[in-house]
C-alpha cells in the first residue's frame, strides 16, 4: 500500500499538538514532544540499530516553524534548536499508526535509564 499524502496539517500553538489529516480521511495528532524523542535524525535514530539516542527532558519542547520539503516531507524545527528530521509522509503516517506502542516503549525506556518525565501525563497525544 503507498501512504496518502497529508490533506492538512496544522499545529496548535497552545496545546502543542500537532494535527495531521490524511487523504483517506485519517487524522492523526501529535504532540511536539512525541514527535521530538521520535526524530527521523541521526542525532535521534543514529546511524543503524542500536545506535539510537535517548531523548530526555522533551517534555516542554515546542515548534517554531515547520517547513515543506519538496512534495514529500516537513521539517519540523523545535524550539531546544533540533531541526535536523524530515518528516516524510511515510515517516508521519507510521507514527500516527503505531503512537501509542512507540509511546509506551519511550517510557520504558526513559524508565529502564533511570530518567523520569517532568509533567504527569503518560498519553502521547
Amino acid at each position: 500500500m503507498s501512504v496518502p499524502a497529508p490533506t492538512e496539517i496544522t499545529y496548535h500553538r497552545e496545546s502543542r499538538i500537532l494535527e495531521v489529516a490524511f487523504a483517506t480521511g485519517d487524522r492523526f495528532e501529535y504532540s511536539a514532544e512525541f514527535l521530538r524523542v521520535h526524530s527521523p535524525s541521526a542525532e535521534v535514530r543514529g546511524h543503524g540499530p542500536g545506535q539510537e539516542v535517548l531523548q530526555i527532558g522533551k517534555e516542554n519542547v515546542s515548534i517554531d516553524r515547520i517547513e515543506p520539503v519538496g512534495n514529500y516531507a516537513v521539517r519540523l524545527c523545535f524550539d531546544d534548536g533540533h531541526h535536523t528530521g524530515l518528516y516524510s509522509w511515510e515517516e508521519l503516517w507510521k507514527l500516527g499508526c503505531n503512537k501509542d506502542v512507540l509511546w509506551r516503549v519511550y517510557l520504558e525506556r526513559l524508565d529502564a535509564a533511570g530518567h523520569k518525565r517532568a509533567v504527569e501525563s503518560d498519553q502521547p497525544s
